[in-house]
């Protein structure tokens, strides 16, 4: 079994099937490293190992009855804010730490039902609301690279898990960053989906009901070591729910292009909200000199871009109310101090771009319409691209900094200190209008700490920035295990 640790998913799918090892055993081998390992960086924070071996033995035996299916007896986590049956979803809340959903989210039914074994749940913020994954309940959980430093949020106990090979798949959500974020930090690979693309029906705050709907700006998608597994994944996940399978079936078109040659593509690397690092800015560059020696059309501007700084006011305003809707009153004092940090900053995204914890209906409409303008121009750019890349966030992963209020944080970047917040920017640019974007590993930083590069791509075609993160994994170099692990 030696180097399975760091197989991808789909490989040990392949050698499950090929009988070269066992369900039991890989399940076995993920549960020694967690014990191993876990103590420093307390990433797996529910721990559900006996079901988990009862789950692989039952794998074993449907192998051995010739029965295949894309993850039979492939042991993975999944985030702490799903819910799955008989263990807690507590969103870091202390209120919740006893509350035990009775059924699975359906993306874990989905999974489950392709054959995953899944082992536990790993940490998050609280309300998962932060680019750090610690609460009171479970602990700080810590980067595999640099254990003073965060691993991202609020997915971090999810890419911290990966990057030390405990597991070869991960389920994380993101409505600031928190799948792309966290890949950027450890190192990994994380696909935000178009919006809608895969239902989230089970990634609720504890005691709220497990229904069909999406949250608005909100997507749940998968988190892996390379590009291959995210596609794997996301077709596991993908496609309607049942209110909406009555009548319709997921159709993803193919990646544009299967060689690099063929990709257009438009690097953007600064942001007039807050900038990006030269170590970010250098991985960039290096990726964008590597594209052009490969043959792609890589353009540094153009005039198609929407006015980012407009996107980022809008994509405040309408995030800041979702996390004050439908949850429970201890979460709602507590997000409501959350949203409020994430409302405007005098020293950065004014107040008329951003306007606090609620708004009206009618100012929802009218964010919703410039919202709708904003989509259009994405649109026609991509005419024109295949790809958008820029920063995932503005440095590699950041020291602990677990001050109470996020709006007097700071960030240094190149030595000068910014708004916390503000970095919320660079995730925003696809959340705002729903795009597909996948983040990939890129290079590191001279400190050693990885970085990672968002590859944004047209609304509704994931598998292009999918396929493109293949490809520069394979051209460029993907995924490497963090020293020690």
């Amino acid at each position: 079994m030696g180097g399975l640790e760091f197989h991808g998913a789909g490989e040990q799918a392949a050698a499950l099937a090929a009988r070269q090892v066992s369900a039991l055993e890989l399940t076995d081998l993920a549960i020694a490293r967690i014990e191993r390992h876990d103590g420093q960086l307390n990433a797996v924070v529910v721990r559900d190992f006996d079901r988990a071996r009862a789950a692989a033995r039952d794998a074993d035996a449907a192998l051995a009855r010739g029965e295949r299916k894309p993850l039979l007896g492939v042991p993975m986590t999944v985030k702490e804010a799903y819910n799955v049956a008989g263990l807690p979803t507590t969103w870091g809340l202390p209120s919740a730490k006893d509350w035990k959903p009775a059924e699975d989210a359906l993306a874990v039914r989905r999974l489950k039902a392709a054959g995953a074994v899944i082992l536990g749940k790993t940490n998050v913020p609280v309300f998962l609301a932060d680019w750090q994954s610690y609460n009171d309940i479970y602990g700080t959980t810590r980067n595999p690279w640099d254990v003073t430093r965060t691993p991202g949020g609020s997915s971090g106990g999810s890419a911290a898990a990966l990057a030390a090979g405990y597991v070869a798949l991960e389920l994380g959500s993101d409505i600031g960053g928190s799948l792309r974020v966290p890949a950027h930090y450890c190192g990994v690979f994380a696909h935000k989906p178009t919006h809608a693309l895969v239902p989230s029906r089970g990634h609720v705050p504890p005691f709220v009901p497990a229904l069909p709907g999406e949250i608005d700006l909100a997507v749940i998608g998968p988190m892996a070591r390379s590009a291959a597994d995210l596609a794997l994944a996301l077709d596991l996940i993908a496609g309607p729910d049942e209110p909406q399978a009555i009548a319709y079936r997921l159709a993803l078109p193919a990646p544009r292009h299967a060689a690099l040659k063929d990709f257009r593509v438009l690097v953007i690397d600064a942001h007039p909200v807050i900038p990006a690092d030269g170590a970010t800015r250098a991985a960039l560059d290096r990726l964008a000199e590597n594209l052009a020696g490969a043959g792609a059309k890589v353009a540094r501007s153009s005039p198609q871009v929407p006015d980012l700084a407009a996107m980022a006011g809008i994509y405040t305003q309408l995030l800041s109310p979702i996390f004050t809707a439908d949850i429970p009153i201890e979460a709602y004092r507590l997000a409501q101090a959350a949203a409020a940090t994430f409302a405007a900053d005098d020293r950065s995204l004014d107040a008329q771009r951003a306007r606090g914890a609620v708004l009206t209906h009618r100012d929802w409409i009218g964010a919703d319409r410039v919202r709708t303008g904003m989509a259009a121009r994405w649109r026609e750019l991509f005419a024109a691209f295949d790809v958008v890349l820029c920063p995932v966030m503005p440095t590699p992963a950041f020291p602990h900094d677990h001050s109470p209020e996020q709006r007097k944080r700071r960030i240094k970047i190149d030595g000068v200190e910014h708004s916390y917040l503000d970095q919320i920017v660079w995730p925003g640019i696809a959340t705002l209008v729903g795009l597909p974007a996948t983040a990939a590993p890129i290079g590191r930083s001279p400190d050693g700490l990885p970085i990672g590069v968002q590859i944004i791509g047209p609304y509704l075609e994931d598998r292009t920035p999918i396929a493109f993160a293949g490809l520069i994994e394979r051209a460029f170099g993907g995924f490497v295990p963090p020293p020690g692990f």
